[in-house]
């Protein structure tokens, strides 16, 4: 593979840049989540209300010339409201497939867990495959597709807790966290002037998004670092602290995370650091954690971080 372009870097910091307008403090998760979109995968922000989950959905929706869809997740969603259904017509004699808002490049699933696993069930072809039956009737999904799901921590009331499989299908999970100090001044500022919701101008366009999505895919990682992200895997499966491990789709996603960071750092090919830093926000919420290490205040991040640094990376 060439180095990666001028042109690719410009439009990179052209979307990040313009994302930054719109979500002051916050340069960290929207790196990362810009990541995930060109590795082509899906993201789940969690957080308290009201700190920017869908701020920060709306912020690269908007900087994209691509199609959008929101769905707002209640008790009462159902699963067409999200993937369509079909109406007969009298007149024609036939019935008529209406896709849902699912069929679209930018799905916000907003408050994800606040509907039933039925419900969010219903994304699973999608997130997966790309594509959605409606009554028998295919209908593929248009590149590039992400979906971003926003959900409440779980202590909170009225959250249905997603399916492990549900997860899984999420290449990373991220919180957006409190703004620093200077930060919500900055935000109190343009509030009070009326700038802080300007309108975010559309920088880039599906064609941008698939054609740096292919550069990617070309990143090198040398059989060495493959391998140490295969061990770290398996670590995952066999440490004493977790009862399920990552799967192979984890397993996956790191790498191509991996192949996304070095392509924004301007590299043609992937450092241990790229692995390192990506494993942890790519496995921790792929992982159940034992009886024992939850009765000890133990998380998914910390035994990561164990798991990593017990593992030095290849020279």
């Amino acid at each position: 593979m060439e180095k990666i372009s001028v042109g690719a870097r410009d439009k990179i910091e052209l979307l990040t840049n313009n994302m930054k307008n719109r979500l002051i403090g916050k340069d960290d998760v929207i790196r990362k989540v810009i990541t995930v979109l060109l590795a082509g995968g899906h993201v789940l922000l969690e957080d308290v209300p009201g700190v920017g989950k869908t701020s920060l959905a709306r912020a690269l929706s908007d900087s994209l010339s691509c199609s959008f869809s929101r769905i707002q997740c209640t008790p009462d969603t159902m699963p067409s409201d999200i993937t369509g259904l079909s109406i007969y017509h009298m007149e024609k004699g036939e019935f008529e497939v209406l896709p849902g808002p699912i069929v679209n490049q930018i799905v916000l699933a907003d408050e994800i867990n606040r509907t039933s696993p039925k419900t969010q069930a219903s994304l699973l072809e999608a997130m997966e495959e790309r594509q959605v039956t409606i009554d028998g009737n295919t209908i593929p999904i248009p590149e590039p597709f992400m979906v971003i799901g926003t959900q409440n921590p779980m202590e909170m009331a009225g959250t249905y807790p997603l399916p492990e499989a549900q997860l899984d299908r999420f290449m990373m999970k991220l919180s957006v966290g409190y703004p620093a100090e200077e930060s919500s001044v900055q935000i109190a500022s343009e509030f009070l002037n009326g700038s802080l919701h300007a309108k975010t101008e559309q920088v880039l366009d599906a064609e941008d998004i698939i054609s740096m999505k292919t550069e990617v895919n070309g990143v090198e990682i040398h059989k060495d670092l493959v391998d140490y992200a295969v061990k770290v895997i398996e670590e995952t499966r066999k440490h004493h602290s977790i009862k399920c491990g990552a799967s192979t789709r984890a397993l996956l996603d790191l790498l191509r995370a991996s192949q996304a960071r070095a392509y924004i750092e301007g590299r043609d090919y992937c450092i241990p650091l790229d692995i390192m830093e990506t494993a942890k926000d790519v496995l921790p919420h792929r992982m159940i954690l034992s009886a024992e290490a939850k009765m000890n205040k133990m998380t998914q991040e910390t035994v990561i971080l164990q798991i990593l640094n017990n593992h030095p990376v290849p020279q």
